[in-house]
């Protein structure tokens, strides 16, 4: 199987499948000499980690990382960093039924119609159980660009299936298991996931992810554009169907004039653009949105085909996200982390010795485009707001 490796210097190779004995991967190219331990990555490694309210998979895994290699008396050698996670709690036999079956909407059919087998258990190597080592890979890349460059990523759930989350404070997203930026619609989110998952059935989500810090100048101008390359990274994520840059297909209905973002001395007079202006990075801050699709595995009745063809009917018992999307904030965090620290490595690689006589524009807090279409960049000043 191909396709496993993301990242030109900066790589992260995944390995394993959702009822192995572990998962994990292999991160190479990072830099050396930087302090690294377990304790570094594990907290990224919770926030993802199943189990962690009634509203999302009852699945119980630790999510302990272990390193294998690539670090000596705390730090990094430049040598390979392999990263293993355990698996501690498989049910197995919850895919029996749905092994001669395709499940509507997940990959199960394409995956036979490729390789000619499949490890219905879980989704196998499909299962959104391998984001676990691309987050604790994010970790590393988030630890080296906050400390190279002062890069801060931070994201939050906008939309749970129809309900819009308005955005109030940061300090709201790690303090409810929706990593919203609202405390005060968690009650109605609590809500609605209390009605869906009793129905069965299963929703969609929208969130926006949001790097600052990042200088101009990262990102290549055609083919190694660093918007492609996150909206690449970004429809890797299990059930991502949409990336948005900054406005994005808000833009589509917008005026030049409103669109482009005028400068001045003082700083960008808005952000439409997402921090990226011909695949290069502007050193605004950069701004991410993702749609999710609803979760493909519900106990609901679905019409489907065995694999000899014929009609069949089909129920996924098991444990399950009604909505995947209440923990892929650290995710997308994660892979834009990964993104961001390879294109760092790839400026520094031709371009360390550019020195540039026009003065940088400062970066400034927007919003990006209207309310639905991004992600305020800052907290607002409360003298202000």
């Amino acid at each position: 199987m191909s396709g496993n490796t993301l990242g030109t210097l900066f790589t992260v190779t995944t390995f394993g499948e959702s009822h192995g004995p572990a998962i994990g991967c292999v991160v190479d190219g990072c830099p050396p000499g930087m302090a690294l331990s377990e304790a570094d990555i594990q907290p990224e490694l919770d926030r993802r980690k199943p189990g962690t309210s009634r509203h999302v998979t009852q699945r119980r895994e630790e999510d302990r990382v272990e390193i294998l290699s690539g670090v000596f008396e705390g730090r990094t050698t430049g040598t390979p960093i392999a990263l293993l996670i355990r698996n501690e709690d498989q049910r197995s036999k919850d895919y029996a039924k749905i092994a001669s079956s395709f499940r509507p909407g997940h990959a199960d059919y394409t995956y036979l119609q490729k390789y000619g087998l499949r490890d219905p258990r879980g989704g196998g190597r499909s299962s959104a159980r391998l984001t676990a080592p691309a987050v604790a890979a994010g970790a590393v890349a988030r630890k080296w660009l906050r400390e190279r460059y002062g890069v801060e990523i931070r994201g939050h759930l906008t939309h749970l299936g129809p309900n819009e989350i308005p955005f109030e404070s940061w300090e709201h997203v790690d303090a409810n298991p929706f990593f919203a930026a609202n405390a005060s619609i968690v009650p109605q989110l609590e809500a609605y996931m209390d009605r869906l998952r009793k129905s069965g059935d299963s929703c969609g989500a929208r969130l926006s992810v949001v790097a600052a810090g990042a200088p101009p100048g990262w990102g290549e101008p055609l083919y190694g554009r660093l918007d492609a390359d996150i909206a690449q990274a970004m429809m890797g994520i299990n059930a991502v169907k949409g990336v948005e840059i900054g406005a994005g297909f808000a833009a589509a209905a917008q005026l030049g004039t409103e669109h482009s973002d005028e400068m001045s001395p003082e700083g960008f007079l808005s952000n439409h653009a997402g921090g990226i202006l011909g695949g290069i990075s502007t050193g605004q801050d950069i701004v991410v949105s993702i749609a999710i699709k609803p979760t493909s595995s519900i106990r609901l009745a679905r019409r489907t085909v065995d694999v000899a063809g014929r009609p069949a009917g089909i129920e996924t018992h098991g444990r399950h996200d009604p909505c995947v999307g209440i923990r892929a904030t650290p995710i997308a965090e994660a892979f834009l982390a990964l993104v961001l620290a390879d294109h760092a490595l790839r400026h520094r690689a031709q371009n360390a010795d550019v020195a540039c006589d026009t003065p940088r524009i400062p970066a400034v807090a927007t919003t990006v485009g209207p309310a639905h279409s991004g992600s305020p960049l800052e907290d607002p000043d409360p003298e202000e707001a």
